[in-house]
């Protein structure tokens, strides 16, 4: 692996892709612990049901609803297009920076 990272723009092309891995694999965890966390308070607020109450009410589905609303603006700064910034920001700011440096001498 080291043969392949000699170049300075492939090892900003692997940290940017082990970013966003992690990234994407951070949003997976977060999709896993809400479904987990939310089968069981919901199995747990059901078989706790009084006889004829209602199990489809708000108080029932309120942490998956605001929970559910946190996990769809994660997904949208994981996968969607960053709409403050635009598509490939973050590389154009490098490169801008990398051009900048490149004409300043090191004394």
């Amino acid at each position: 692996m080291e043969n392949q990272l000699q170049d300075p723009l492939d090892h900003m092309r692997y940290e940017r892709a082990r970013k966003r891995v992690k990234q994407v694999s951070g949003f997976y965890k977060h999709l896993a612990t809400y479904i987990l966390v939310n089968l069981f308070i919901l199995s747990e607020t059901y078989f706790d049901l009084k006889p004829n109450e209602a199990f489809l009410t708000f108080d029932n589905f309120s942490v998956a609803f605001f929970w559910g609303f946190g996990l769809l603006v994660h997904a949208l700064s994981t996968f969607g297009p960053n709409a403050f910034m635009g598509q490939n920001w973050e590389e154009r700011k490098i490169n801008e920076i990398m051009e900048r440096e490149k004409g300043k001498k090191w004394e």
